[in-house]
């Protein structure tokens, strides 16, 4: 009796759905009626006697994220590696160009001096804040008073928006350094410079949030493991190198990705600290000294207008990521195993 009941119900439910979708495409307000269409289908769908009722539910409220992530990133995601090979122009395009977008990017020599610049930007950053951040979670989880405030101190900088903190910087490096070291010139206007400089605020920005995450990573070290290397009269220098170290091969592995991934995607930080300058000359040619690849992505298509160029060169920059990544994924826990 009662299946029969909710077998009614859902069926009504969902037929009333389907007349509030037609009306709303005929005459209601379409919103209110859609709203009240997907409403109704839902219950109807849940009110649905069955085996699988479970699944149904799950899948229904999974649904809208699912909706949501399609038609924010995967749809956009397809559609623009589409356009890379058309004549896009922000808002359609009149012939299929084929790959005439990457033979312009590939011979371009401030594409090429960009992704140069961008890789070595990574590289050096990946090493300095790890570094920074694995000497930062040491000293925090040793017994040096004030550890908590430590921890809170150097963390500080990572809630600030990459926008202000690269205008503070900016003031600090044009007016505070050039002022308290007279007769030098800031590091935002030499283009051998500008680039070290955006990797020390990068350095101090984000430290702080790896530094967590290391010190996670050595709270979970076993105790018992680290008395025993005391007790059999290891150093400091030796725990820390052939037991502490070795313990952690999976928070390095989380570390180095994070780190790898947000150095490959900074942008708001490069923006507003150097925005690409200065520029240099290099083989008859003006090139940006900073400009990294995500800027100059940006640039290319809402400042030079030259969508379909900029979409070919952020699907070049989304298979050189994903490569680069895996790779070192790959890499991270191949050293996990063996360690």
């Amino acid at each position: 009796m009662k299946q029969r009941i909710r077998k009614i119900l859902s069926l009504l439910l969902l037929c009333a759905a389907t007349v509030l979708a037609v009306a709303g495409t005929l005459a209601l307000p379409r919103g209110a009626a859609y709203l009240a269409a997907a409403l109704c289908a839902v219950a109807g769908l849940c009110a649905l006697p069955t085996r699988r009722h479970g699944t149904i539910v799950r899948v229904l409220f999974v649904l809208p994220l699912v909706t949501a992530f399609t038609a924010t990133i995967i749809y956009p995601f397809f559609i623009g590696i589409f356009y890379s090979f058309t004549d896009w122009n922000g808002v359609g395009f009149s012939e299929f160009i084929g790959l005439a977008n990457y033979k312009t990017i590939f011979t371009s020599s401030e594409f090429l001096y960009s992704f140069a610049m961008t890789l070595l930007f990574a590289l050096l950053s990946v090493l300095l804040v790890n570094l920074v951040a694995f000497s930062l979670a040491l000293l925090c989880t040793s017994r040096i008073r004030g550890a908590r405030f430590y921890r809170a101190a150097f963390f500080v900088p990572n809630l600030i928006g990459g926008l202000v903190l690269g205008y503070v910087w900016q003031f600090i490096f044009n007016r505070v350094f050039t002022a308290v070291f007279a007769g030098t010139s800031s590091m935002l206007t030499d283009p051998n410079m500008a680039l070290a400089a955006l990797i020390i605020v990068f350095t101090w920005q984000y430290a702080g949030y790896i530094m967590m995450i290391y010190i996670t990573g050595i709270q979970s070290v076993p105790q018992d493991v680290l008395e025993a290397a005391e007790v059999d009269g290891a150093s400091r220098w030796s725990t820390l190198c052939r037991v502490t170290i070795p313990l952690l091969a999976n928070t390095f592995t989380i570390c180095l990705f994070l780190t790898l991934v947000n150095s490959f995607k900074q942008f708001d930080l490069n923006y507003a600290l150097t925005n690409g300058g200065p520029s240099r000359l290099l083989e008859g040619k003006v090139l940006y000294s900073t400009q990294l690849l995500t800027l100059d992505i940006y640039k290319e298509a809402l400042v030079n207008y030259q969508y379909s160029t900029g979409q070919a060169k952020a699907v070049i920059f989304f298979i050189v990521l994903a490569c680069i990544s895996l790779l070192q994924l790959r890499f991270s826990r191949k050293r996990e195993v063996e360690m």
